[in-house]
């Protein structure tokens, strides 16, 4: 029997095999703790496993860490490439490269610089496939989402896939950030009605949002406020028989703090947000900081498995949205009991 290890022998789009593995050594260390370096870390992991004659070089890696250095290295690499936007030559999920990069990124990343750790896990069921609900914050890369998705891989062995904003597939920017098809082959889902619907009925466990953009983009000022909810995941949970489990993050809001968005000029640059912060003229002068997040400890509390029951017939979508927003309700009341705890605490 050929194992997940061996199969990669046979995968023409890896340049090596995953037995070997990448080695988190100690300039990887260093772009950890110097912010500009985390998308350093991003490409060379991928550029270990892959052909990328588009990517990133070490001439341009080397441009990343001085003050306005990444535009000369983009445009450095815009003329290598032949004055055009980098090609994509792997787009499916690939959940061996998504094991590697959890097993050797991710996991260093969340244990000395997130934190995160599952609370209440007698809650958690023993297998999928189910929609796991969580609430989303922090106006930046979404770390809360892959941090839960390490963290449930890691305690139950799941193959755990995010539902994920169209821009951190095709927007122009991460394109340049990030290898092309990245987010496909570490296991993102479109966030689309008819990808969600799809991945529904191929039971799989996914990560979803249930505020969508509204959650990251509401900013400082609302972070502990649960935007509405949509009601599509209320739907295809009761039409595929799928249940939900809910999550509430704690933490997630500290991830790039101070922010609000300014919607016109989001609008205008095509972002699904614009954070303004005190940290914007960092990433000005660094823009491979896109990918970094503030230093947080992001606690995850499970909640009871809830399972969606809807009558048939054409009130089917409107009572799917009372329910979205009766667990949103419920789910608000847990976020400030829990912050109503964590004070008592600081206080004694």
């Amino acid at each position: 029997m050929i194992n997940q290890h061996s199969d990669n022998l046979f995968n023409p789009q890896l340049k090596k095999t995953l037995v070997e593995g990448y080695k988190f050594g100690w300039f990887d260390w260093f772009c950890l703790w110097y912010p500009p370096g985390w998308l350093i870390i991003f490409n060379r992991h991928w550029q270990h496993y892959h052909q990328d004659p588009d990517g990133w070089n070490w001439l341009e890696y080397g441009l990343f860490l001085i003050p306005g250095g990444f535009y000369i290295a983009l445009l450095i690499r815009w003329i290598r490439i032949g004055c055009r936007s980098p090609r994509s030559e792997i787009g499916e999920f690939d959940p061996n490269y998504q094991k590697a990069f959890r097993d050797e990124v991710i996991a260093p990343i969340i244990k000395y610089y997130f934190r995160g750790e599952l609370q209440q896990i007698e809650n958690l069921p023993q297998t999928g496939p189910m929609i796991v609900a969580m609430n989303h914050a922090g106006m930046c890369f979404p770390w809360d989402f892959l941090t839960l998705g390490y963290l449930l891989s890691k305690t139950r062995g799941w193959l755990v896939q995010p539902l994920a904003g169209v821009s951190l597939f095709d927007h122009s920017w991460v394109i340049w950030w990030l290898p092309p098809g990245w987010s496909k082959v570490m296991g993102g889902v479109r966030a689309e009605l008819d990808d969600f619907e799809t991945a529904m009925q191929e039971r799989k466990i996914l990560l979803y949002a249930p505020e969508g953009l509204r959650g990251p983009k509401k900013g400082w000022r609302k972070r502990y406020q649960l935007e509405t909810f949509n009601s599509s995941f209320i739907q295809l949970s009761q039409r595929y028989q799928v249940p939900i489990l809910p999550v509430i993050c704690i933490g997630n809001e500290n991830l790039h703090c101070w922010t609000f968005n300014i919607k016109k000029l989001q609008r205008l640059l095509n972002l699904p947000f614009l954070p303004i912060s005190p940290l914007m003229p960092l990433f000005i002068l660094f823009p491979s900081m896109g990918v970094w997040a503030m230093r947080s400890r992001l606690r995850y509390f499970i909640q009871p498995l809830h399972t969606a029951e809807l009558k048939e017939g054409k009130t089917e979508r409107t009572e799917a949205y009372t329910k979205a927003q009766l667990l949103r309700e419920k789910l608000q009341y847990q976020i400030n009991q829990l912050l109503s705890i964590k004070v008592r605490s600081e206080e004694f």
